[in-house]
């Protein structure tokens, strides 16, 4: 396994445009700790931050997939650095006038929503150009998710240093200057340059028109949704223990927790559809959540945190092939984006109810929340087994054809057919 990974990286581009996008993802990864974090220090209500941080992920649920058109339609150095600068200068602004100006702070948070740029994306876009071979492009999607969850595992970390050393201020100003220096790196890089998107259909509902993908995104909004509120309970839980540095370490045990979920499930090849693995995965993610409501000692409830988090990277991965089997041609970006539309819409609305769960209820209130989301993630894609189950077309890899890596299999998974 790390043997593969080391000559994924060894090919040229690939540990530039991976490092570039991760750290390009910095800001939207830690916006909602940021933004609570930053409204809590400035003396607003859990609802507040709540309220703020939903109005971010509800802006670039608006964002993404009109930013992810564009990069399909005119390419990513065009649309992806113009609209990394415009969201950082959004998040500065927050910075520097604070909550004096209550519209001004929604204002600013939403700019900065609509403007993260629709990186994700546009790196699996990428990958079959760099790589050579379908297994490398394979290995590539699994690598991709481990990787995230490091950035989910340093992020919380990185920014509850620079609130300690700083100010939560400060902490919104360096997280988006860095997010713009990713952008950068990945927009000059020749892959990124030269690539095209395949021919689509002229559609107004774009890669919305499958509804194999619309059952799919139903389901990861109600795991956005879990991922939200535990943005919430988190900061709660650590209040109610009197030390701020407990919210950090929850969340980086969160995302420890499914690293090594995504290392292992990178590990092996699987057999049969990946729509009927991905309902097991999300059933062991809800019941994850669930112990979360105990709301035990820091030491048990850190424990907890990675056990939760372990079947989140598996979940991830195994929804990347079933965006690729279901997506309409030339709409690989804007598919993808979709996705992270998804996960924005639910962890807004799940920030907006923990906030309320806690001053109304308990921090168990807020943790119960993310239990729900995931139980009800589970019975979407129960509810839709029939539509998941009937892809839009065969995938295939063929590399350097953008629509092509859009029909990419999934790694660690063993499709059965042959490119």
């Amino acid at each position: 396994m790390a043997a593969g990974y080391l000559d994924i990286l060894r090919a040229r581009h690939a540990a530039r445009l991976l490092t570039g996008t991760l750290v390009g993802r910095l800001p939207n990864g830690t916006a909602h700790i940021a933004i609570v974090l930053f409204t809590r220090a400035e003396g607003g209500s859990y609802t507040l931050a709540g309220a703020l941080a939903a109005a971010y992920g509800l802006a670039t649920a608006v964002g993404q997939p009109l930013l992810g058109r564009a990069v399909d339609l005119h390419g990513q150095p065009r649309v992806q650095l113009p609209a990394a600068v415009v969201s950082a200068l959004g998040m500065s602004l927050l910075a520097f006038t604070g909550l004096s100006s209550l519209p001004l702070a929604f204002l600013a948070v939403i700019v900065a929503g609509v403007a993260t740029p629709p990186l994700e994306g546009g790196l699996r876009a990428l990958w079959p150009s760099v790589l050579k071979g379908e297994g490398q492009v394979h290995r590539a999607y699994a690598m991709d998710a481990v990787a995230q969850e490091i950035m989910f595992t340093v992020g919380p970390l990185l920014v509850t240093v620079l609130v300690s050393l700083w100010s939560p201020a400060a902490a919104l100003l360096v997280i988006n200057a860095i997010g713009v220096l990713g952008a950068l790196s990945v927009v000059l890089s020749e892959p990124s340059r030269t690539w095209r998107s395949a021919p689509r259909e002229a559609h107004w509902l774009g890669a919305l028109r499958s509804p194999g993908l619309l059952a799919l995104l139903g389901a990861f909004f109600f795991v956005g949704l879990a991922l939200g509120s535990i943005t919430v309970a988190g900061v709660a839980y650590a209040d109610d223990h009197g030390r701020e540095s407990v919210y950090g370490w929850l969340m980086a045990a969160l995302g420890l927790g499914a690293l090594i979920g995504g290392l292992a499930y990178g590990a092996r090849q699987w057999a049969g559809a990946p729509e009927r693995r991905l309902r097991y995965i999300v059933g062991l993610l809800a019941l994850g959540y669930l112990p979360l409501t105990l709301t035990p000692s820091v030491p048990v409830m850190t424990a907890l945190a990675a056990l939760a988090g372990v079947f989140l990277a598996p979940a991830i991965a195994c929804s990347f092939i079933v965006v690729d089997r279901h997506a309409p041609r030339g709409t690989v970006t804007e598919a993808f984006s979709w996705l992270v539309t998804t996960f924005g819409v639910g962890a807004a609305a799940g920030t907006a109810v923990a906030g309320p769960a806690v001053e109304l209820g308990s921090t168990a209130w807020s943790f119960a929340v993310a239990g729900a989301g995931g139980v009800a993630a589970l019975a979407v894609l129960l509810s839709t087994g029939r539509v998941l189950a009937a892809p839009s077309r065969t995938p295939a890899v063929v590399t350097g054809s953008e629509n092509d890596r859009n029909g990419a299999v999934e790694p660690g998974f063993s499709s059965g057919h042959k490119a």
